[in-house]
């Protein structure tokens, strides 16, 4: 059975409240898109596509493999999420495909964090592979409040424990997914309860969402 082409998505919209025109904004010298193409290019994909509503970004000179695919406006505000924007995405791909889904915010990653991503997805006892960094357990003890009475996260223990003393924490850090392309025709979302967590520290997994990010970024790859 022939292996699935491999399909890098990268999206990128306009609008951005914490850092205006982030995802063109440079980053030693390459904007954040163009950091996302190259790592879906190195990974090997038969195909990148950029979702996007940005003319500049329509409007620029990309390799062959590299389609540049306009993002209705409906798709491009503040408050759309991440799975219908992936749907249209999707409308470009005929037939099955494995989907690396790369987001621009996320430049940090290596290679070697996209590789053990798809590796994951590829065990076949999952449904999405996604990147997570450790995070503070502390949040354990963290509960909701509902008529005046508390619930914990998880365990009514929790909120009473020492802090060392709780399980270890994960968050996932948005830097690359892994899917199939019919998979995610038929589910209609990434949210489901097959997820294979790829581990990545947390020096890789920053997201850029305003200029100190930005700037420590920069500061991070200089000491590279």
């Amino acid at each position: 059975m022939a292996e699935m082409p491999l399909v890098a998505l990268v999206p990128v919209r306009a609008g951005s409240r914490g850092l205006p025109g982030k995802n063109t904004r440079p980053l030693r010298g390459v904007p954040l898109w163009r950091r996302a193409v190259e790592q879906g290019l190195a990974a090997g994909a038969d195909t990148v596509i950029v979702s996007t509503d940005i003319a500049e970004v329509l409007a620029a000179r990309v390799p062959e493999r590299v389609q540049l695919l306009a993002r209705p406006a409906e798709l491009a505000g503040d408050d759309v999420p991440m799975d219908p924007v992936i749907a249209h995405a999707l409308k470009a791909v005929p037939g099955p495909a494995r989907v690396l889904l790369l987001q621009a915010t996320a430049p940090l990653r290596s290679q070697g964090d996209i590789a053990a991503t798809l590796a994951r997805h590829t065990e076949g006892d999952i449904d999405l592979a996604m990147t997570v960094t450790p995070a503070d357990p502390g949040v354990l003890k963290w509960g909701f409040v509902q008529d005046g009475r508390f619930t914990a996260l998880v365990d009514p223990a929790h909120p009473f424990q020492n802090r060392h003393m709780l399980p270890p924490v994960w968050r996932p850090n948005g830097a690359v997914y892994a899917f199939d392309a019919d998979w995610f025709r038929r589910h209609g979302r990434l949210a489901c309860d097959r997820i294979g967590a790829v581990p990545m520290p947390d020096e890789r997994a920053l997201d850029i969402d305003t200029a100190p990010d930005l700037a420590r970024a920069e500061t991070l790859l200089g000491k590279g």
